[in-house]
């Protein structure tokens, strides 16, 4: 039986256009695959940036420039404007169907790591 999940990723990035969709799709892919997840079973995925990422929205760099999520409902917003909140940061969560009791993991890269040290499971050398 399969139940709905969230799968919450983040990573920090330069705010150009190359750095944006390599960091993007190295956090998707390796939550998909740390999870054994297809596409067929996401249902949404939702990207906040902080506001010093402008060079490209992470949504269109998903779908347009690294072939995913071509059926997916994407949504991007900007993250709240906090004192002393991690610049250069591009979150993701995916709302997904998994087994039930799946062992869900999450990623958190390239200096993102601080934001949840007690639920980062990041696997560079995977992808």
């Amino acid at each position: 039986m399969k139940r709905l999940y969230a799968l919450r990723g983040a990573v920090q990035c330069e705010n150009t256009q190359d750095d944006i969709c390599n960091q993007v799709a190295l956090m998707y892919e390796e939550l998909l695959h740390l999870n054994g997840l297809d596409e067929e079973g996401i249902v949404s995925v939702i990207f906040s940036v902080t506001c010093d990422i402008d060079a490209v929205n992470p949504c269109t760099v998903l779908r347009k420039r690294c072939g995913a999520a071509n059926s997916l409902a994407l949504f991007s917003v900007q993250e709240p404007q906090c004192k002393n909140s991690l610049e250069r940061t591009i979150r993701i969560i995916i709302h997904c169907y998994l087994e039930e009791g799946a062992n869900v993991k999450h990623v958190y890269r390239n200096g993102a790591e601080v934001l949840r040290p007690d639920r980062s499971c990041s696997a560079p050398d995977i992808i």
